[in-house]
């Protein structure tokens, strides 16, 4: 049966000395917490300004801003299977962490110095490349550390942390924005100072290699993954085909009417509902399992796109993104600790690259139909749809509880 019940013989994991624990969780996680809550500072400093940085001084078109970001969502979709598939293969997590990390740090200053457009493209892709190498093996790491049944938990503190950066970043970018008097050059620079600082406090993180497979195979088959491993991502393909990025729901929300200043304000709302909520909703995972979280997350997820259909009264925005922040924290983190429940020891990696590397590619997919229905049917039209997806996900992960779990490995 796809639950947590299976999850927990789906793999066994190495034996391993247990980690010291630091604000409850292992202490590699909370150092991760701290070197994600570094990064996200920096990378939400910029990206707010990136747009207006690319069209105002640099003087992109805005079909380049497009393509840039494109780019920028395909490399680090694409970087992440690939880069999981690695870690497996060559048994390390640390250097490729390590190295994911630093491109992304030295993106912020190759940015700020862009003249042109495709230097820029440049640095974008130079930064989700980071984003990619490092995402699956220090994912893959924490699942290592993590007890079973606190995995969630694990995932849940990682999550908050970093979605904390998303809530100062912008508040400190913009504030730098206006102390510089507009001057866009010198908050790039200075947004390289935290993502130094997360790099650094990498080298206190010890390396956890994962060990060799029986007979010396330098590689896990895909197969060995488990049917219940490809349902749940099967499951969250669906659920990925409607869940286009964010940016339809800030137009959405200038659409209904809010200003500009005012749909910013109810992102970071969002943002500060989702930290706030991602590390209790690890903490339940575990308590009640993955699946029980996870599917009333798509249900959640289908009520407020429901809700940005229906458009209304400006007012509405306000509590409908703060609950999208609740869909955010029972989904995000909660899926990658449910993948590595799944996951044999010895591909973790491979699992976490797979699984983000396709739902975030999917992201393309799902944006490219949700810009279509906008403009061929109606601004409620990309919502309802994502309604449609979300709901449909959290039947099948219900529905599909029943199937035969296939062989633990």
């Amino acid at each position: 049966m796809l639950n947590d019940s299976i999850a927990s013989v789906a793999t066994k994991d190495a034996a391993a000395p247990p980690e010291p624990q630091v604000a409850g969780v292992p202490r590699p996680v909370f150092l991760f917490g701290i070197v994600s809550l570094f990064t996200d500072i920096s990378s939400e400093m910029i990206y707010p300004l990136t747009p207006l940085f690319l069209t105002a001084v640099v003087g992109a078109p805005v079909a380049a801003v497009g393509i840039i970001e494109g780019v920028a969502e395909s490399t680090a979709s694409l970087s992440k299977t690939i880069s999981g598939w690695l870690s497996d293969r060559w048994l390390v997590r640390k250097p490729l962490i390590i190295a994911g990390y630093a491109l992304s740090a030295v993106a912020k200053p190759l940015l700020g110095a862009s003249t042109v457009w495709p230097a820029a493209l440049g640095a974008r892709f130079t930064d989700r490349l980071g984003k990619g190498v490092r995402s699956p093996p220090r994912d893959a790491l924490m699942g290592d550390v993590a007890e079973k049944g606190k995995r969630g938990r694990a995932f849940g503190f990682h999550r908050a942390m970093d979605s904390a950066g998303a809530v100062i970043g912008p508040a400190l970018g913009l504030g730098l924005f206006e102390l510089l008097r507009h001057h866009y050059r010198p908050v790039f620079f200075i947004a390289f100072i935290p993502a130094l600082i997360g790099v650094c406090m990498l080298f206190l993180v010890k390396e956890h290699k994962p060990k060799p497979r029986p007979g010396g195979e330098p590689s896990v088959p895909l197969r060995e993954l488990g049917t219940p491993f490809y349902v749940f991502l099967g499951i969250s393909l669906v659920f990925a085909l409607g869940n286009s990025s964010d940016a339809f729901l800030i137009l959405r929300s200038n659409n209904i009417g809010l200003t500009e200043a005012e749909t910013v304000s109810a992102y970071v709302l969002y943002n500060a509902v989702y930290t706030a909520a991602s590390f209790p909703a690890g903490i339940l995972s575990d308590r009640v399992g993955r699946r029980n979280v996870i599917a009333p997350g798509f249900v959640i997820f289908g009520l407020v796109y429901l809700g940005f259909a229906a458009g209304g009264s400006v007012w509405a925005v306000w509590p409908l993104f703060a609950v999208y922040g609740l869909y955010i924290a029972a989904t995000d983190a909660v899926g990658k600790a449910f993948v590595v429940d799944f996951a044999p020891a010895a591909a973790r990696a491979t699992a976490l690259g797979l699984y983000t590397g396709a739902t975030g590619a999917m992201i393309l997919a799902s944006s490219v139909i949700a810009g279509v229905l906008w403009d061929e049917i109606g601004p409620s039209a990309p919502f309802v749809f994502g309604a449609a997806t979300g709901f449909a996900a959290a039947a099948l992960l219900f529905v599909m509880q029943r199937m035969p779990a296939g062989r633990a490995v």
